[in-house]
């Protein structure tokens, strides 16, 4: 079964709350004991650390009620001795209150979901050992187990009439070696004769994600259907499987879903997945998106029937192209563009209960709002503003909700008034821990490019920050390429942790992140070492002005792009650095596009593959590989890399960790065996907050 890691990081931490550092299951005895008060010690410095973070609170899953006046939604927390986490579910009355914990065993649910009366709450869970389907009342009675599915599931959604239920799970269809090799059964080798042999992080293992539709009877699933059968790829889509992604129609009678029907090299170099209409009665499936060769996913029925919507990017290869918002008309097969001249993306979005509209989040100017939108006129209004994220919404019984984070606060959920704006807070999951630390300012400028553009620029300042003091200050390079620096908190590459040590972060959203037009969001493929490497350096020259920066201790960190960015400004810095973090950078570009999985993003944002000499593009980024520039590298390094990283193998920071040392320049390395292009675990990412700060303390205090 593969590891689905992208966004259900903490599933994957918690699925059978089992040690972080196996991958086997455990059969859990007693549930995972979770302490999340502060020490003395902690409260009397009053700052904030790796060690605090993780007993941070962290909701999801957000469902709201079908009279919008209960939220379910689950929270998860850690046991840093144990190495461990877990995530229970909650419900909260929309109206404010204290939230009820309705599950306390030794597994993890996810996925919850209203039933239509209601009054219960179905949702899957690892109390068995395995991923299985639950119930529960709203007031944590009738808790069990909904028979009939045989093995783990992934995700599922109940018909409206609550006579069926769609699920997802994996289904076997390519031999693996032993079942080439019977009698060979110590060997241990992966037979490949195709692409696409490992997907962010897990290797292919022959079984596919499948949609399964079943009778619900009695409290028993019977006679499930695979509708995807014999299909040699993912649906729900790799790699978030995402069941969001498959809908039911109102009527019952037809499943909505969208998948990439390819195979192999195929698979690898396209984003060509469509939007798929299953008819129940005649087996049948329809292709509603045939004509366009970009992304097409999230589809969703709009109550009433009549319409689906669905997000699409227009161009063929290009994961970071704009999405669009489209219905059509399943009468007439009319298909409408409704965010046309809308220069921003549709992230999330949600049908009103009138089908008269559409509530949806995007990225404006280094925040996320809520905003709707007319289908007949096509009109948007913003309802939300300020320095935020609101990263998803959902609507029911005139009540609106949305998850709301910032660089100061991780997400909670919030209730807004569409008419006004007015937000208010429904949980308070942290209120702990944020009453006894102090937090970061985080202040917003406009800076000039050198090409006469306004970038913006967030600098987030040392709790106590004393003007009449200098501090040393970070240059953060955004990874993506093609993702704001926005509001976001991140349990990773957190500001405030980083502010808390004593350093000023300059925070670019240098060309090539999404929020600042389709303009501003393209200019990077293709040109990765160009003009967004100069707003990188506009960014620093402009905040090393003020008086309360130490210009002889600047440092340079970033991961992924911006770890490739701070291999590529190793090299060109003219000085300013005195000393660097790259993590899961890419350093090499030919190794990079040889190695990595998803082949479609190289082609688009590098140009094309290397041995193509006519290509100019892509000559010109492989011309502008870091590793060309090595021979200019003067200045300390810290690299760090998961052996289990397959976007960018953990070989590039093996080689350029490899040429600092033969060239004599101070230099460390981490490799982390067991994770990712993440950070993920623990016990892991408290050693990495670690080695980060020793490192920037050794050479900038």
């Amino acid at each position: 079964m593969k590891s689905k890691l992208i966004n259900l990081i903490a599933i994957a931490l918690l699925i059978a709350n089992v040690s972080c550092t196996s991958e086997k299951k455990e059969k859990i005895k007693e549930p995972l004991k979770i302490d999340v008060s502060l020490t003395q010690n902690e409260i009397s410095k009053g700052l904030l650390t790796p060690e605090i973070m993780w007993k941070f609170g962290r909701v999801d899953n957000p469902c709201l009620s079908p009279d919008g006046k209960m939220l379910t939604f689950t929270t998860t927390y850690y046991n840093l001795q144990e190495n461990k986490g877990i995530t229970h579910l909650y419900v909260v009355p929309t109206e404010g209150g204290e939230p009820k914990k309705l599950t306390n065993g030794v597994g993890s649910e996810y996925n919850p979901q209203w039933g239509s009366d209601g009054k219960t709450i179905r949702f899957i869970s690892t109390e068995s050992g395995n991923s299985k389907l639950w119930e529960v009342k709203t007031d944590g009675t009738g808790l069990h187990q909904i028979s009939g599915i045989e093995g783990d599931i992934d995700g599922f959604c109940i018909s409206p009439d609550g006579t069926k239920i769609l699920y997802s799970k994996a289904v076997k269809l390519e031999k693996l070696s032993l079942d080439i090799h019977p009698d060979m059964n110590k060997a241990n080798v992966r037979i490949i004769d195709n692409l696409m042999y490992r997907h962010w992080n897990y290797w292919e293992d022959g079984a596919y994600s499948h949609i399964f539709v079943a009778n619900l009877k009695d409290g028993t699933i019977q006679n499930p259907k695979d509708i995807n059968e014999g299909e040699k790829w993912d649906t729900p889509m790799a790699t978030d499987f995402e069941i969001n992604e498959v809908q039911w129609s109102p009527d019952g009678k037809k499943i909505v879903y969208c998948s990439k029907k390819l195979y192999g090299k195929d698979y690898a170099v396209s984003t060509n997945s469509d939007i798929y209409v299953y008819d129940l009665e005649s087996g049948k499936t329809e292709d509603i998106t045939s004509d366009n060769m970009g992304y097409d996913r999230h589809p969703s029925y709009s109550s009433d029937g009549q319409y689906i919507a669905w997000c699409s990017m227009a161009t063929p290869g290009n994961e970071a192209d704009q999405r669009r918002l489209f219905i059509v008309n399943i009468k007439t097969g009319q298909k409408t563009y409704l965010t046309q001249g809308f220069d921003q993306n549709v992230d999330q979005y949600v049908w009103s209960e009138d089908n008269k509209s559409i509530y949806f989040s995007s990225g404006v100017k280094g925040t996320k709002q809520l905003y709707k939108i007319n289908i007949e006129t096509k009109g948007i209004t913003q309802i939300t503003k300020g320095t935020h994220d609101y990263t998803l919404c959902q609507k029911q019984g005139g009540v609106l909700i949305g998850e709301k984070m910032s660089m100061s606060m991780a997400p909670e959920f919030f209730k807004v008034d569409e008419a006004t704006g007015a937000e208010t807070q429904i949980t308070f999951t942290n209120k702990n821990i944020y009453d006894n630390i102090k937090m970061a300012e985080v202040q917003g400028r406009w800076v000039k490019t050198t090409d006469g553009k306004d970038m913006l620029v967030w600098v987030i300042l040392p709790p106590n920050f004393d003007k009449t003091k200098k501090y040393p200050t970070l240059l953060y390079c955004q990874g993506g390429p093609q993702s704001t620096v926005s509001q976001f908190w991140s349990y990773r590459w957190n500001f405030q942790i980083m502010a808390a040590n004593g350093y000023v972060i300059v925070a670019p959203n240098r060309r090539g992140v999404p929020s600042f037009g389709q303009a501003w969001n393209a200019q990077i493929s293709g040109d990765y070492s160009g003009q967004n490497i100069k707003d990188y350096l506009s960014a620093i020259d402009d905040v090393r002005k003020e008086s309360w920066v130490n210009n002889d201790k600047l440092g340079c960190v970033g991961a992924s792009y911006g770890g490739y960015s701070v291999f590529y400004l190793a090299g060109h810095h003219q000085k300013r650095f005195k000393a660097f973090i790259a993590h899961c950078g890419m350093y090499n570009l030919e190794s990079f596009y040889g190695a990595t999985e998803e082949t479609f993003f190289p082609n688009n944002d590098l140009g094309g593959p290397f041995w193509d000499k006519n290509n100019k593009i892509a000559q010109k980024s492989f011309e502008n590989s870091p590793h060309k520039f090595i021979q200019n590298w003067d200045t300390p390094i810290m690299i760090i890399t998961g052996e289990r990283d397959y976007r960018i193998p953990y070989t590039e920071s093996l080689q350029a960790f490899n040429a600092a040392q033969l060239r004599g320049i101070p230099s460390k390395l981490l490799v982390f065996p067991d994770e990712t292009h993440f950070v993920a675990k623990p016990q892991n990412a408290v050693v990495w907050q670690r080695e980060f700060f020793g490192w920037l303390d050794k050479w900038l205090k």
